[in-house]
């Protein structure tokens, strides 16, 4: 079969805009061209708990056994600037065309697990298994559709979240809890040329703060950082008020909670030192997990890409996705590669064979699933 629907839905895609919080056209787009198809297509209520633009997509095809299988993608991307372009260069590489992303996170999966169920739907034949995609909303920004995705109403028990911009054969097997700190510091406004003294630096307390804290990598599997900080109001004023935003994260969970406990005690001192009030709201985005060998998901994805001739990988990742979110709520998931580069950059690109080797490997993975 050619791949040629399988390059242009690909395009016709990532130029649609769909911004975390603006999924809205995109989800209609995938909605009309699915059911065109012959999936039975519906949208959950997730749009307003996940503060979203649309809701999470869910598409199945019946296949001719009992079991099905379930193939992830997230249909938000992050904020761009100016309208995506997308251009094929002489090496069979798509990149943005302009100083933007290009979009393939995470829209080279969606376009694949598309194209999967499409091609099953016009055989003469049925899948082995049922195939159901799940296109979630507001994964950008702490994974919130997955998160309300209601996974009572799923048919699988064994899914695929086409991820991870890495070599396509990798598989992540362990992924961290990331917790989030905001520190809102308060002090006393006052002219900074006239009567400094009168004042009280809120700059100055979420300095010593942040001097105070341990950043960077800290251990091998464990990462901290203060991604912005941000207060004042004039450069002759006294801060009355500084906010802080950092995070913690590790592939164990409670040492992902212990650091952002010390970032905690970080800024309290901070703040008790320099005569500060300060208001620390600490959250998990998303907790870790770690797969063993025995884990059915894990077997059948390394069963698919042998299947294609490629030999399965396993890494860790300091990333997270909506892998995370369904295992945390006991959902068999795997994360892998899909051969993106530089995602969430301006130089983005993905190779139009990668593109057609992970809709092979997917192929893989249902002919897998219907052998267990």
């Amino acid at each position: 079969m050619s791949d040629s629907r399988l390059l242009e839905r690909f395009v016709s895609l990532c130029e649609i805009a769909s911004p975390t919080g603006h999924e809205r056209e995109l989800a209609d787009w995938l909605a009309r061209d699915l059911r065109a198809a012959g999936l039975e297509v519906s949208e959950d209520g997730a749009a307003g708990p996940a503060r979203a633009g649309s809701g999470n997509l869910i598409a199945r095809l019946p296949g001719s056994g009992e079991g099905w299988v379930m193939f992830c993608a997230h249909i938000d991307t992050v904020p761009h600037p100016e309208p995506i372009e997308v251009a094929l260069d002489s090496e069979g590489v798509f990149r943005s065309r302009g100083e933007t992303i290009l979009g393939a996170d995470n829209k080279a999966a969606v376009t694949v697990i598309a194209e999967l169920a499409a091609r099953w739907a016009e055989a003469s034949e049925p899948p082995p298994v049922g195939i159901e995609l799940a296109f979630t909303v507001a994964e950008e920004d702490g994974l919130r559709g997955a998160k309300e995705l209601d996974l009572s109403t799923l048919a699988s028990r064994v899914g695929f979240v086409l991820d991870h911009a890495s070599p396509i054969g990798e598989l992540i097997t362990a992924a961290p809890t990331y917790m989030r700190l905001m520190a809102e510091f308060e002090g006393v406004e006052a002219h900074a040329g006239i009567r400094p003294e009168d004042g009280v630096s809120a700059i100055s307390a979420a300095a010593a703060g942040v001097e105070s804290m341990k950043l960077g990598r800290i251990a091998p599997e464990t990462t901290a950082n203060v991604g912005v900080i941000s207060g004042g109001t004039a450069t002759n004023v006294v801060a009355g008020h500084c906010t802080l935003d950092a995070e913690a994260r590790s592939l164990d969970d409670e040492t992902a909670r212990s650091e952002i406990g010390k970032m905690v005690d970080a800024c309290t001192w901070a703040a008790s030192e320099r005569s500060c009030d300060v208001d620390c709201d600490v959250w998990e985005m998303f907790r870790a997990y770690r797969l063993s060998g025995s884990d059915p998901g894990l077997r059948l994805a390394k069963a698919g890409l042998e299947r294609c001739g490629i030999e399965p990988v396993e890494r860790t990742t300091g990333g997270g996705s909506d892998a995370n979110a369904l295992i945390a709520r006991g959902f068999d998931a795997v994360l892998l590669a899909n051969g993106t580069e530089a995602n969430h950059t301006a130089q983005e690109s993905v190779a139009a064979d990668r593109l057609v080797e992970m809709l092979a490997v997917c192929e893989a993975i249902v002919a897998g699933a219907a052998e267990l």
